[in-house]
């Protein structure tokens, strides 16, 4: 089978660096595999029989629902899995988690995540909302709510939060949650022992950027 890593559009716009390091990571630990940087909205223009290592909860439901003969492999159940990634210890600091919206009927994922937060000494408090029965973190509704209303139902979500700090998988959902006034620990950012750096986030700004990004890719 053909392994290809898509580090997916919001982390190559947020810190490409750090998707150029797990690429050097994941071929010292699996092999050569190639980058895929043609936007998950795009056809991929792949083999049939393609397995994608992804970063990105959206990545990884559009190319297992939209194109045929495509499977998909997080990059956290790649790394759940390593003997040799260097984990950092957190020391068993408290952090809560928001459930990305596309993989919320993928337990795959949601284990693989919880144990790469283990393997960091990371202290995990569950939210009541988590994992199957999580709800969105509030960038859903964008185009769909006026503005305000989106970041009223972003402060909502991380009202839900037990604890100041929110592991999350996904860029937007960073966003999201600093609106609603939480410090977002992106998963990326903790497995390099990196702060999450917030940058645009202004729903309307945060969306032009990315849509201009995936036209271009």
């Amino acid at each position: 089978m053909k392994k290809i890593f898509a580090p997916g559009c919001a982390l190559m716009i947020y810190k490409p660096e750090l998707g150029t390091k797990m690429l050097e990571f994941i071929n010292s630990d699996l092999g050569d595999i190639d980058e895929h940087l043609i936007c998950c909205r795009h056809e991929p223009n792949l083999d049939k029989g393609t397995q994608i290592i992804n970063t990105c909860a959206g990545c990884d439901r559009r190319y297992r629902e939209l194109y045929e003969g495509i499977t998909t492999i997080s990059l956290w159940e790649v790394l759940a899995k390593s003997k040799t990634f260097p984990f950092p210890d957190y020391k068993g600091k408290e952090m809560t988690i928001l459930d990305a919206c596309p993989t919320r009927d993928q337990d795959r994922v949601h284990n693989a995540v919880r144990e790469l937060l283990k393997r960091m000494n990371i202290v995990l408090v569950e939210p009541e909302k988590t994992r199957t029965k999580g709800t969105c973190c509030g960038d859903s509704f964008y185009g769909v709510l006026p503005v305000e209303q989106v970041k009223e139902q972003m402060k909502k979500r991380a009202q839900e939060m037990p604890t100041e700090e929110v592991a999350v998988y996904c860029v937007s959902c960073t966003k999201s949650m600093y609106i609603g006034g939480k410090k977002p620990r992106y998963l990326v950012d903790l497995l390099f022992g990196e702060e999450t750096i917030i940058g645009i986030f202004e729903p309307d700004e945060w969306h032009e950027q990315i849509n201009n990004f995936i036209s271009e890719h």
